[in-house]
């Protein structure tokens, strides 16, 4: 479980984060949506450690992060940057040992090895594992990314905006390992969405954020409400009932 206390954040006095209190579920895909500005990317930042805690404090299964060793933390979780400061002339099979680190302190064995080898098949990049970062398309460089978060194998998964890039196929895909993730391996993943009808698909819980603080959290079917919506995008939704969940319609 990760729990928020009293979290707030300011640069040069601006607010970017209001004090902000959650408690969110252990195993489950929970869906951090809002619009541009809303302070999801920070708040997201702040739970794996990137940006120093002003004021509050975070858990994770009960031990703060401020005092969590570092490679302790590196086995706790992981995230997912679309603008990761890697190295462009590292082969996609390097990366995902590089995720490893924690684990082999430099000295990969064989469990490393085949962890790497079952996420290079899970996010089809077998055929260019070889392939150089600053050689890839958008797309693949999503996905090689992606694999390297789930190389490292922890219990919470946390992800920036996975999707883009990603054409109609391999955003559907992302979003099926994910689900199947938390159901078969027990993963809690939190991750930032743009797209609301991938988050009404395929998340248990919602996080709606605005201006900096959260307006609504909770299972998905009790958030994701024409009105709740509208009000969070400050447009007009409508929401059309499909076979196992609700459609927005925002067009």
């Amino acid at each position: 479980m990760i729990e928020i206390e009293n979290l707030s954040y300011q640069i040069n006095q601006h607010t970017i984060l209001k004090p902000t209190t959650l408690s969110l579920p252990s195993r489950q895909l929970i869906a951090l949506i809002g619009p541009n500005g809303a302070g999801k990317s920070t708040l997201l930042n702040h739970i794996a450690r990137l940006i120093p805690i002003q004021s509050g404090r975070i858990l994770i299964d009960g031990k703060d992060i401020n005092t969590t060793p570092s490679r302790e933390l590196a086995k706790q979780l992981t995230l997912f940057q679309q603008h990761t400061q890697l190295l462009s002339r590292l082969r996609i099979e390097e990366l995902l040992l590089i995720a490893r680190y924690p684990y082999h302190q430099g000295r990969p064995n064989q469990h490393d090895r085949h962890i790497c080898e079952k996420n290079l098949q899970t996010f089809a990049l077998t055929d260019i594992r070889k392939r150089f970062l600053d050689t890839l398309s958008g797309g693949q460089r999503q996905r090689a990314l992606c694999a390297m978060a789930f190389a490292q194998d922890t219990p919470t998964i946390l992800l920036d905006e996975p999707l883009n890039n990603l054409d109609m196929r391999y955003a559907r895909e992302l979003m099926q390992i994910l689900r199947t993730a938390v159901d078969q391996h027990q993963k809690s993943i939190l991750l930032v969405l743009h797209d609301i009808n991938y988050a009404a698909r395929y998340a248990d819980y919602i996080v709606a954020m605005a201006n900096g603080e959260i307006r609504h959290h909770g299972k998905t079917q009790d958030i994701l409400t024409a009105s709740n919506i509208s009000a969070l995008y400050q447009t007009p939704v409508t929401l059309i009932e499909g076979q196992s969940h609700p459609m927005c319609n925002f067009y």
